[in-house]
């Protein structure tokens, strides 16, 4: 993807947000405990299909590739 930076506004700044549990993953890792949702999606029924946000986006483990996109 290609920006062409000079026909943004000379004041224009970048944003980004994020919802931790969208984007994280590592559900398990580095002495994370479980979240009160990890415990609601591993229940069996309450989640379509059954998903859960172990990995997610990964952004644990991508967080260097997710910045050199912005």
């Amino acid at each position: 993807m290609t920006i062409d930076l000079a026909a943004l506004p000379h004041d224009f700044l970048w944003g980004t947000a994020t919802s931790a549990y969208q984007i994280e993953g590592a559900a398990a890792e580095d002495g994370r405990a479980p979240s009160i949702w990890d415990t609601f999606s591993h229940t069996p029924g309450k989640t379509d299909n059954d998903d859960h946000g172990d990995v997610a986006c990964d952004h644990y483990h991508r967080w260097p590739e997710d910045i050199a996109l912005m």
